[in-house]
Protein backbone atom coordinates (compact mmCIF):
# COMPACT_ATOMS: atom_id res chain seq x y z
CA UNK A 1 0.00 0.00 0.00
CA UNK A 2 1.22 3.91 -0.64
CA UNK A 3 1.80 6.18 2.15
CA UNK A 4 -0.85 8.15 2.63
CA UNK A 5 -3.53 5.82 1.32
CA UNK A 6 -6.57 4.45 3.62
CA UNK A 7 -7.47 1.32 2.56
CA UNK A 8 -11.16 2.34 3.03
CA UNK A 9 -12.12 5.57 3.71
CA UNK A 10 -14.81 4.24 6.65
CA UNK A 11 -10.89 4.10 8.89
CA UNK A 12 -11.42 7.53 9.20
CA UNK A 13 -12.17 10.99 7.39
CA UNK A 14 -10.63 11.15 3.48
CA UNK A 15 -10.37 15.08 4.09
CA UNK A 16 -9.85 16.77 7.08
CA UNK A 17 -10.65 20.49 7.14
CA UNK A 18 -8.81 22.68 9.89
CA UNK A 19 -10.96 25.54 10.76
CA UNK A 20 -10.96 28.79 13.14
CA UNK A 21 -10.19 32.70 12.40
CA UNK A 22 -7.11 34.24 11.60
CA UNK A 23 -4.62 33.70 14.24
CA UNK A 24 -5.52 30.81 15.67
CA UNK A 25 -2.91 28.78 14.21
CA UNK A 26 -4.68 26.69 11.08
CA UNK A 27 -1.84 26.46 8.69
CA UNK A 28 0.44 25.58 11.36
CA UNK A 29 -1.53 22.72 13.14
CA UNK A 30 -2.85 21.69 9.62
CA UNK A 31 0.72 20.94 8.72
CA UNK A 32 2.13 19.12 11.77
CA UNK A 33 -1.13 17.02 11.27
CA UNK A 34 -0.29 16.51 7.92
CA UNK A 35 3.30 15.51 8.74
CA UNK A 36 1.77 13.56 11.68
CA UNK A 37 -0.62 11.41 9.59
CA UNK A 38 1.62 11.22 6.24
CA UNK A 39 -1.24 12.78 4.42
CA UNK A 40 -1.44 15.84 1.69
CA UNK A 41 -1.92 18.69 2.74
CA UNK A 42 -2.84 22.40 1.10
CA UNK A 43 -3.33 25.73 2.61
CA UNK A 44 -7.25 27.15 1.49
CA UNK A 45 -5.16 30.14 1.17
CA UNK A 46 -3.74 29.19 -2.05
CA UNK A 47 -7.51 29.01 -3.49
CA UNK A 48 -8.04 32.80 -3.08
CA UNK A 49 -7.90 35.01 -6.39
CA UNK A 50 -5.22 37.94 -6.78
CA UNK A 51 -7.69 40.62 -6.14
CA UNK A 52 -9.83 39.14 -2.82
CA UNK A 53 -6.13 38.95 -1.64
CA UNK A 54 -5.41 42.55 -2.21
CA UNK A 55 -8.81 43.07 -0.66
CA UNK A 56 -8.27 41.80 2.51
CA UNK A 57 -4.46 42.91 2.61
CA UNK A 58 -6.25 46.75 1.77
CA UNK A 59 -8.14 45.86 5.49
CA UNK A 60 -12.13 45.09 3.71
CA UNK A 61 -13.79 41.41 4.27
CA UNK A 62 -14.70 39.46 2.04
CA UNK A 63 -18.47 38.77 1.29
CA UNK A 64 -20.47 35.92 0.49
CA UNK A 65 -20.02 36.32 -3.75
CA UNK A 66 -16.30 36.40 -2.69
CA UNK A 67 -15.93 33.43 -1.01
CA UNK A 68 -18.27 31.38 -2.78
CA UNK A 69 -15.52 30.76 -5.89
CA UNK A 70 -12.99 29.78 -2.97
CA UNK A 71 -14.92 27.77 -1.51
CA UNK A 72 -15.86 25.98 -4.74
CA UNK A 73 -12.46 25.41 -5.58
CA UNK A 74 -11.31 24.08 -2.36
CA UNK A 75 -14.01 21.42 -2.51
CA UNK A 76 -13.02 20.45 -5.68
CA UNK A 77 -9.40 19.86 -4.03
CA UNK A 78 -11.34 17.90 -1.70
CA UNK A 79 -13.54 15.76 -4.32
CA UNK A 80 -10.29 14.92 -6.09
CA UNK A 81 -9.07 13.83 -3.10
CA UNK A 82 -11.89 11.65 -2.21
CA UNK A 83 -12.24 10.55 -5.96
CA UNK A 84 -8.81 9.19 -5.84
CA UNK A 85 -9.38 7.90 -2.47
CA UNK A 86 -6.20 9.49 -1.03
CA UNK A 87 -6.96 11.47 2.35
CA UNK A 88 -5.60 15.06 2.77
CA UNK A 89 -5.88 18.20 5.14
CA UNK A 90 -7.03 21.10 3.89
CA UNK A 91 -7.06 24.68 5.69
CA UNK A 92 -10.37 27.10 5.40
CA UNK A 93 -11.37 29.35 7.84
CA UNK A 94 -15.37 28.14 7.17
CA UNK A 95 -16.52 30.63 9.87
CA UNK A 96 -20.01 30.10 8.94
CA UNK A 97 -22.02 27.10 8.98
CA UNK A 98 -22.95 27.73 5.33
CA UNK A 99 -19.65 27.95 4.50
CA UNK A 100 -18.50 24.25 6.22
CA UNK A 101 -21.89 23.29 4.85
CA UNK A 102 -20.61 23.54 0.88
CA UNK A 103 -17.36 21.65 1.66
CA UNK A 104 -18.83 18.88 3.86
CA UNK A 105 -22.79 18.39 2.49
CA UNK A 106 -22.22 15.11 0.81
CA UNK A 107 -19.04 14.49 1.41
CA UNK A 108 -19.30 11.66 4.60
CA UNK A 109 -15.50 11.54 4.26
CA UNK A 110 -14.90 15.28 5.21
CA UNK A 111 -14.36 16.07 8.76
CA UNK A 112 -14.25 19.34 10.29
CA UNK A 113 -11.67 20.35 12.95
CA UNK A 114 -12.20 23.93 14.78
CA UNK A 115 -9.50 25.90 16.41
CA UNK A 116 -10.98 27.67 19.00
CA UNK A 117 -9.61 30.70 20.80
CA UNK A 118 -9.91 33.43 23.18
CA UNK A 119 -9.89 36.84 21.67
CA UNK A 120 -7.39 38.03 23.21
CA UNK A 121 -4.56 35.56 22.75
CA UNK A 122 -5.40 35.71 19.03
CA UNK A 123 -5.13 39.01 18.77
CA UNK A 124 -1.76 38.79 20.13
CA UNK A 125 -0.40 36.47 17.95
CA UNK A 126 -1.68 38.66 14.97
CA UNK A 127 -0.30 41.55 16.17
CA UNK A 128 3.33 39.39 16.34
CA UNK A 129 2.60 37.72 12.67
CA UNK A 130 4.44 39.13 9.50
CA UNK A 131 4.50 38.90 5.82
CA UNK A 132 0.51 37.57 5.76
CA UNK A 133 -1.80 39.43 3.81
CA UNK A 134 -4.91 39.29 6.30
CA UNK A 135 -4.50 42.94 8.74
CA UNK A 136 -5.06 42.04 12.68
CA UNK A 137 -7.50 44.75 11.85
CA UNK A 138 -10.39 42.22 10.12
CA UNK A 139 -10.32 40.15 13.55
CA UNK A 140 -13.65 41.75 14.55
CA UNK A 141 -14.93 40.94 11.42
CA UNK A 142 -14.04 37.62 11.62
CA UNK A 143 -15.50 36.70 15.03
CA UNK A 144 -18.63 39.00 14.31
CA UNK A 145 -19.03 36.05 11.43
CA UNK A 146 -18.22 33.29 13.40
CA UNK A 147 -20.45 30.52 14.30
CA UNK A 148 -18.70 27.94 15.78
CA UNK A 149 -19.43 24.07 14.88
CA UNK A 150 -22.98 23.32 16.45
CA UNK A 151 -23.30 19.58 18.04
CA UNK A 152 -25.01 17.47 14.57
CA UNK A 153 -21.82 19.05 12.77
CA UNK A 154 -19.46 16.46 14.21
CA UNK A 155 -16.71 18.47 14.22
CA UNK A 156 -13.52 18.05 16.69
CA UNK A 157 -12.92 21.51 18.49
CA UNK A 158 -9.88 22.08 20.16
CA UNK A 159 -8.66 25.02 22.03
CA UNK A 160 -5.25 26.59 20.86
CA UNK A 161 -3.60 27.11 23.70
CA UNK A 162 -1.10 23.79 23.66
CA UNK A 163 1.47 23.56 21.22
CA UNK A 164 0.92 23.16 17.94
CA UNK A 165 2.05 19.53 17.94
CA UNK A 166 0.02 18.51 20.96
CA UNK A 167 -3.42 20.08 19.19
CA UNK A 168 -2.34 18.14 16.43
CA UNK A 169 -1.91 14.95 18.21
CA UNK A 170 -5.03 15.52 20.16
CA UNK A 171 -7.15 16.37 16.44
CA UNK A 172 -5.41 12.97 15.45
CA UNK A 173 -6.23 10.80 19.07
CA UNK A 174 -9.69 12.62 18.59
CA UNK A 175 -10.43 11.40 15.02
CA UNK A 176 -9.19 7.65 15.55
CA UNK A 177 -6.14 8.47 13.73
CA UNK A 178 -3.26 7.46 15.65
CA UNK A 179 -0.32 6.68 15.73
CA UNK A 180 -0.93 2.77 14.19
CA UNK A 181 -3.37 3.91 11.46
CA UNK A 182 -0.58 5.72 9.94
CA UNK A 183 0.32 4.79 6.32
CA UNK A 184 3.98 3.13 6.08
Amino acid sequence: MQAGHLPSLDRGPGVIVVMGVSGSGKSTVAARLAERLSWAFVDGDAFHSAAHVAKMHAGHPLDDDDRAPWLAAIGAWIDTRLQAREPGIVVCSALRRAYRDALVRGRPEVRIAYLAGDRDLIEGRLARRQGHFMPAALLDTQFAILEPPAPEENAVVVGIDAPADAIAATIAARLGLGEGQQET
